[in-house]
């Protein structure tokens, strides 16, 4: 890697907290410049714009929250305990970027009108659906889930049921909420998803 890729990405993974935790327009130019020890023109040297470096910031705070959730989940042979596993993983790791979850943040930044990060957002949700849905689809194939279960309405529960409670745990500064979205849907995948033996 030459050093202005090396320089990129360094300037990528310094902004990311930042964005993630103060929001785009939050994130003013001065912290940017604190946190990656660069002028406004070393910045602007490798993005054209704010909203381009917010973009990839998000990008690399998802990559990075997402593997987070995804870790060790291949060496577990069963779909339904690689999805119980997803969860608790959610709700284990969720300080993967500082700030919490970057597509619930993002998602809520941009609620008003940020149509370039917005749109980085909605695909970061239809990876992560798309990633839970190829699980589901092929737990069912391997007879580890019910047959008839809707993989697409499955996956929405799911995430919407742990960003949710993500969202309550912030309002209310407690895991408590989280803990037990993680219960329910742990019961819940053991008694009406997973294949009877």
């Amino acid at each position: 890697m030459r050093k202005g890729q090396k320089t990129r990405l360094e300037i990528i993974r310094k902004a990311a907290p930042i964005f993630n935790q103060r929001g785009y327009d939050g994130a003013a130019l001065s912290a940017l410049m604190k946190a990656t020890g660069l002028e406004k023109g070393g910045i602007y040297r490798h993005f054209d714009s704010k909203q381009q470096l917010a973009a990839e910031a998000f990008d690399y705070a998802w990559q990075e929250t997402l593997g987070a959730r995804i870790r060790d989940l291949d060496a577990i042979p069963n779909a339904l305990d690689r999805l119980k596993q997803f969860v608790a993983n959610f709700a284990d790791r969720r300080g993967a970027i500082p700030g919490g979850c970057p597509l619930l943040n993002t998602a809520i930044d941009t609620d008003d009108g940020n149509f370039v990060l917005r749109e980085r957002a909605r695909n970061a949700l239809h990876e992560w659906r798309n990633y839970l849905i190829s699980m589901i689809v092929g737990g069912i194939e391997a007879r580890d889930i019910r047959p008839g279960v809707g993989a697409r309405k499955l996956a929405t529960l799911i995430i919407s049921s742990l960003e949710g409670a993500l969202m309550v745990c912030r309002l209310e500064r407690s895991g408590d909420p989280l803990r037990a979205v993680q219960a329910h849907l742990t019961s819940y995948l053991e008694t009406e998803v997973r294949r009877p033996a």
